[in-house]
């Protein structure tokens, strides 16, 4: 299983589970993205959503090159990246309070993924960056859209995306990427969290998260996305995209 969906109590945690190749993302754990909206929508019980890694190296290492390499035109790049980005948009704006258990590096299209989180609980020795420019492309699933919404130093915010480089954790709580550092277990450092931040009643948690949905639906988050996705899919066509995807897999080998 690439993935598993579990419910504790008034949480629901989505594990990736591909740690052998940095939890990356294939089509099937998208699926569990949608379950997981699914879920919620169906659980009025459930207080907060969480999404994590298996195994202690890495959170998300962002999509399987493996996989997505393969796409080479405009086109082709744009059908998965808007796919994918509408799918992620419907976790960020689930109807309560989300969460990303940064339990090891999240890179790439992973760090768009614990950006669109509400809240950051990031590994001290986690490294976390939109490297994204290094393979010659932007942001594609809304990360850099989700990161200038997070109220950010507006430099700080174009430095993480235009640097292209992981940055410890320290730098990412400095900035205020990360909500909390933490070490240790991932899940007694997610009790010690939610014991703050989880209020007794959900219609109190629901009530403030549409607060924030309207505010996103009102500036036309989803269609700044979308010109996000674009853009990416444009950059994704040409041969230095391909050219920096060659030689970065070429060094893995």
């Amino acid at each position: 299983m690439t993935y598993t969906l579990t419910k504790r109590e008034e949480i629901i945690i989505l594990e990736i589970n591909r740690p052998n190749i940095h939890n990356a993302i294939n089509m099937e754990v998208l699926e569990g993205f949608k379950e997981l909206v699914h879920t919620v929508k169906k659980d009025s019980s459930i207080k907060l959503a969480v999404i994590t890694g298996a195994g202690e190296k890495s959170f998300c290492s962002g999509g399987d090159l493996s996989v997505f390499h393969k796409l080479k035109t405009e086109r082709e790049s744009y059908d998965m990246l808007s796919e994918t980005a509408t799918i992620l948009y419907d976790v960020a704006t689930m109807t309560i309070p989300t969460l990303a258990l940064v339990n090891g590096t999240a890179i790439g299209g992973g760090c768009e993924i614990a950006t669109l989180c509400d809240y950051r609980l990031v590994k001290k020795e986690a490294k976390c960056g939109f490297i994204q420019g290094q393979l010659a492309i932007t942001s594609g699933w809304g990360g850099g859209t989700y990161l200038w919404e997070k109220g950010m130093r507006q430099d700080y915010t174009l430095q993480m995306l235009t640097e292209a480089t992981p940055y410890p954790s320290d730098k990412l709580q400095a900035i205020g990427w990360a909500t909390e550092v933490f070490e240790g277990n991932k899940y007694n450092a997610l009790e010690l969290f939610i014991d703050k931040m989880i209020v007794p009643h959900e219609t109190v948690l629901r009530a403030y998260k549409m607060q924030l949905v309207r505010k996103w639906e009102q500036s036309k988050l989803f269609e700044r996305i979308m010109e996000e996705v674009r853009t990416c899919s444009v950059l994704w066509a040409q041969d230095a995209h391909h050219q920096a995807v060659d030689a970065f897999l070429s060094k893995k080998k």
